[in-house]
C-alpha cells in the first residue's frame, strides 16, 4: 500500500512538472491547428468590427444612437463553439466605438441579458417590492427597446485537398437587421481557410 502511495505522488509531482508555457496572445508564434482557435476569433472579430463601423450604417440621420441587442449566432460547425467567444469581441468594439448603445433588456442568449433586469420588476410586483423606497424602483415602461439585432452563423465545409491533406473552410457570417422594418441594414462575410494532414482532427 506504501509503495502505491509512493507511486501515485511520484506520477502527480512528475504531471505537475510538466513544462507549461504562457502564450503571448499579441505575437502568437505557436504552430496552427486545424480547429478554431482565439487567433481565428480574433481575426474573424476584426475584420467585420472594420467593415461594420466603417459602412456608416450605424450613424443615425437625427444625430442620435441607435440601441443594439445581440440575436442567436448559430454554431454550424463540428466543434463544440461557444460563439460568444465571436459577438463578445464584437460587441465590446461596437460600445467602445460610441456609435451605437448595447441594451441587455433582451438577447438572442442567456449570457446577452442582465437577469437583474427582470428579477428587479419581479420584486417591484410582488410583494416585496412594498419593502423598498418607491423612487429607487424601476417604473413600468421605462425599457428601451433595441433598434437593430446582429446575428449570424459559423459554419464549417471539410474538403478533401489530396491524398495526403485537408482542406477546412470556417465562414464566419454576421448581419445587423432593422427590428421594426425588418430591413438588413449591414451583413459580412469572413472565410478562415486551413490545410493539413487527413490524419489532423479539426473537431
Amino acid at each position: 500500500m506504501k509503495k502505491l502511495t509512493l507511486l501515485f505522488i511520484a506520477m502527480t509531482f512528475a504531471v505537475g512538472c510538466e513544462k507549461v508555457t504562457k502564450i503571448d496572445t499579441t505575437n502568437d508564434a505557436g504552430k496552427q491547428v486545424m480547429a478554431l482557435d482565439y487567433r481565428d476569433f480574433d481575426q474573424a472579430a476584426s475584420e467585420m468590427i472594420q467593415s461594420l463601423l466603417s459602412s456608416g450604417v450605424l450613424a443615425r440621420q437625427d444625430g442620435g444612437k441607435y440601441v443594439l441587442t445581440t440575436g442567436v449566432i448559430t454554431n454550424d460547425t463540428m466543434q463544440r463553439i461557444d460563439t460568444d467567444l465571436l459577438s463578445a469581441k464584437i460587441e465590446e468594439d461596437i460600445s467602445n466605438s460610441g456609435q451605437v448603445v448595447m441594451t441587455s433588456a433582451v438577447g438572442g442568449k442567456d449570457s446577452n441579458r442582465d437577469s437583474m433586469v427582470n428579477d428587479l420588476r419581479d420584486v417591484r410586483d410582488s410583494a416585496k417590492g412594498d419593502e423598498f423606497k418607491q423612487d429607487t424602483m424601476p417604473s413600468k415602461g421605462t425599457l428601451i427597446a433595441p433598434d437593430l439585432s446582429l446575428s449570424g452563423k459559423i459554419y464549417q465545409n471539410n474538403l478533401r485537398y489530396d491524398k495526403k491533406n485537408q482542406q477546412v473552410e470556417y465562414y464566419f457570417q454576421l448581419k445587423i437587421t432593422d427590428l421594426k422594418s425588418g430591413l438588413r441594414f449591414w451583413q459580412k462575410e469572413v472565410l478562415i481557410g486551413k490545410r493539413g494532414s487527413n490524419k489532423t482532427v479539426a473537431w
